[in-house]
């Protein structure tokens, strides 16, 4: 698909596979497209997709805790059909789930043809956070095959009519810091804190190294990584809007064609029972 400038200019580059070579603070946020006007367009071409009902769009969040994964999916649903349009968080897999292969939780929830689908986290934490927790016996695994998979899986949705925006909400190691002992002052976000944040933050930079190797691994034209500043959470919301809201003009810029049969067979249904 054609990408605007601004769109180019957040894609990852595998020429710079690390994390630090990318901001987490526009310092000029002055040419940001507005937040509210994005909104209302991915609202719109939202519609016009589910419309449609001839593509799909799945959107990928990643990012360490507290890049606010959360809050930036609620936001961009904010005037979109709640009719076309689903969000899906992932854990560590535990149950059925660590039982089969890591792709199978995934599957079910992929948006079907004139959906959009937000995925909270998603197939890329098998590549992640499995290299820091293991589910399985840490010599069992494979990542070169892991990364292999993943491409085709994505190369496959491609082909098969849905289109991938992944995005990585980039964060400094300060304002991780900082969220994190917000979580202990607000009570409406305390309930988030818990054992396994100590432990995320013990290990933010192993768990960075593995995102790195997973993204240079698993960005591909069809499937690219978007790397968005992450520590203004305003900032980040209006970067991924105004992505979101170019794909989905891109991809339905029109309703379907109308019936004129049909309109013409109900007019005159409407005009027998006396409404002009």
């Amino acid at each position: 698909m054609t990408r605007s400038a601004f769109a180019r200019s957040f894609l990852f580059d595998p020429a710079k596979p690390r994390f630090r070579d990318y901001p987490t603070l526009l310092e000029d946020d002055a040419s940001l497209p507005g937040l509210e006007a994005s909104l209302e367009k991915i609202g719109e071409y939202q519609r016009r997709l589910w419309a449609n009902q001839a593509r799909a769009v799945l959107l990928v969040v990643h990012g360490p805790d507290t890049s606010g994964k959360d809050s930036l999916i609620r936001t961009l649903a904010t005037y979109v059909d709640p009719a076309g349009f689903h969000a899906w968080s992932f854990s560590r897999p535990r149950g059925a789930e660590a039982r089969h292969d890591f792709l199978w939780r995934v599957s079910p929830l992929l948006p079907a043809f004139g959906e959009m689908v937000a995925f909270n986290r998603s197939h890329h934490e098998a590549v992640i956070a499995e290299r820091v927790w293991p589910v399985h016996q840490p010599a069992s695994y494979n990542w070169m095959n892991r990364y292999r998979s993943i491409r085709n899986f994505e190369s496959h949705l491609v082909d098969e009519g849905t289109t991938l925006i992944k995005i990585w909400l980039n964060l400094s190691e300060d304002e991780h810091r900082e969220r994190l002992l917000k979580r202990l002052d607000k009570p409406r976000k305390r309930w988030k804190f818990d054992r396994s944040d100590i432990e995320g933050w013990e290990k933010r930079h192993q768990y960075e190294a593995y995102a790195e190797e997973a993204l240079a691994a698993t960005h591909t034209e069809d499937a690219p990584w978007f790397i968005v500043p992450g520590d203004r959470k305003p900032q980040a919301r209006a970067i991924v809007a105004a992505l979101l809201a170019e794909l989905l003009q891109e991809l339905a810029p029109e309703y379907p064609q109308e019936d004129e049969g049909v309109l013409a067979e109900y007019r005159r249904l409407l005009a027998r029972n006396g409404v002009k």
